[in-house]
């Protein structure tokens, strides 16, 4: 049982000097959250619109495949 409360201790000092070294970095930190906040905010627009030209050549190839088939069976007929 010792052992586990000064685990436990020494647990409890390092949060609180995580949270000392975090309070006093706050400034800093805000404003990097805030631009990683934009940075990747910016990424989903982009991804969104990758997205969207990916959708439209998955579109335009499915159209092309079903040319493809049309023409072929008709070639097949006669």
């Amino acid at each position: 049982m010792r052992v586990r409360s000064v685990n436990a201790s020494v647990a409890v000092l390092m949060l609180g000097a995580m949270l000392a070294a975090g309070c006093a970095k706050h400034d800093e930190s805000a404003a990097k959250a805030e631009q990683a906040a934009a940075r990747s905010e910016d990424a989903a627009r982009r991804a969104e619109a990758a997205a969207g030209r990916v959708e439209a050549a998955a579109q335009r190839a499915e159209a092309a495949a079903e040319k493809a088939e049309r023409m072929f069976s008709k070639g097949l007929r006669k």
